[in-house]
């Protein structure tokens, strides 16, 4: 199969600067040379490839956008580029680091004492510590504000209890940030590994994000001292406002997977000769398959950019992300599943990547905000009306 290269059908890349693009090739060479062929075979054991934690300190990837203490400093269009190139290898790789650099360092750095920044986001930025994000609960998805785990003021720290599940990197994490209620108001606590009453256990049988480390968090009166409590948060502002920067990321990154979907579809059916003796891309129907990949691509890396640029600006607002997010997760889906019907039975195998982006979509489209739910925070903008409750 040729070479891949990202769909620049409207030459969107002029849009972006030589850093930007600079910074992308380098991804782009690390995920094919080092990232994807690991993929097949992680799949297949639902294993996450652990010698790539320490390439991705190295190449930067993590917590990029931060300034100082040892993070690269890139802007937010180089960063959703960086997240595309992940995520065209596997939305679990995408995922290890959205979650380490979204959700983990950045409400360290947001939130954080200046002790906590310095003890924990140099550390992080290299990968020596890996950590994951405790907001999900049993009971509490796309409701977080119903989360049932508690803190206690106790001598000397907090008492936390409570479980959370869906949590990516949980069972090799080093620190969670984990959420809960201290006298009724959400707050953010960081939980080191080996903490007396915090364990974890992993979820098995996924049939989606298979290359992804899912876990439940498990807190047992589980005390932590008082530099534990992030300072600069109260409510569930803190807990938003880090789905927010992770939202971003995936609005960005599942257009590499839909990006491998075409790339994939695309040249195997200029490849695949029928009975007639001719290609598969000969065809209307196909032709008109390829042209509405390309179409909601398309508009998906200018909505992916314009996004971009409201948040380099400072005017990026909560409904902009959600319907980036809602709109880009349902185009890579939908391109994932029309380039899985082109492969016909090749396309169940995974010899082709298609297969596993499609299942992995399936999820991305859920986590972070299900697209019904995002659908009603971009309706309450335009109306003025919540219909959430």
């Amino acid at each position: 199969m040729a070479a891949y290269e990202s769909l620049n059908f409207m030459n969107e890349e002029m849009l972006f600067s030589q850093e930007e693009l600079m910074v992308r090739d380098s991804v782009r060479d690390f995920v094919s040379q080092e990232v994807i062929p690991t993929l097949q075979q992680a799949h297949r054991d639902e294993q996450f490839p652990m010698q790539l934690i320490p390439r991705f300190g190295e190449m930067g990837v993590l917590g990029s956008t931060i300034q100082g203490y040892g993070c690269a400093g890139l802007n937010n269009i180089a960063y959703g580029l960086v997240m595309q190139e992940l995520e065209r290898a596997d939305s679990g790789i995408r995922s290890f680091c959205s979650v380490q650099g979204a959700l983990v360092m950045y409400p360290i750095f947001a939130y954080g004492s200046e002790e906590q920044k310095n003890k924990y986001l140099p550390r992080l930025a290299t990968a020596e510590l890996v950590g994951c994000f405790g907001l999900t609960e049993p009971d509490a998805g796309s409701n977080p504000g119903a989360m049932l785990t508690r803190a206690e003021k106790v001598s000397g720290g907090y008492k936390l209890n409570g479980n959370k599940m869906w949590i990516t990197n949980g069972c090799i994490a080093d620190i969670a940030i984990v959420w809960a209620k201290l006298d009724g108001v959400v707050r953010g606590f960081v939980v080191e590994k080996g903490t007396p009453g915090f364990s974890t256990s992993t979820m098995k049988g996924k049939f989606s994000l298979r290359v992804s480390v899912t876990s439940e968090l498990h807190l047992e009166d589980c005390v932590v001292p008082e530099d534990s409590l992030l300072p600069g948060i109260e409510g569930l502002k803190g807990p938003l406002s880090c789905l927010s920067q992770a939202r971003y990321g995936i609005a960005w990154g599942v257009l590499g997977a839909a990006n491998t979907c075409y790339h994939t579809a695309l040249h195997y059916a200029k490849d695949r000769v029928l009975f007639d003796g001719k290609p598969l891309a000969n065809y209307q129907l196909a032709q008109a398959k390829l042209v509405k990949m390309v179409q909601e691509i398309t508009k998906g890396q200018l909505l992916a950019l314009q996004l971009g640029r409201l948040k380099e600006s400072g005017q990026i607002k909560p409904h902009h992300i959600s319907l980036a997010k809602m709109n880009n997760c349902r185009v890579a889906l939908d391109v994932a599943r029309e380039a899985r019907d082109m492969l016909g039975g090749n396309g169940i195998i995974d010899e082709y990547p298609v297969i596993r982006h499609m299942l992995n979509l399936e999820t991305v489209n859920t986590y972070e905000g299900t697209e019904d739910v995002h659908r009603l925070v971009v309706g309450l903008e335009v109306t003025g009306l919540s219909a959430i409750r």
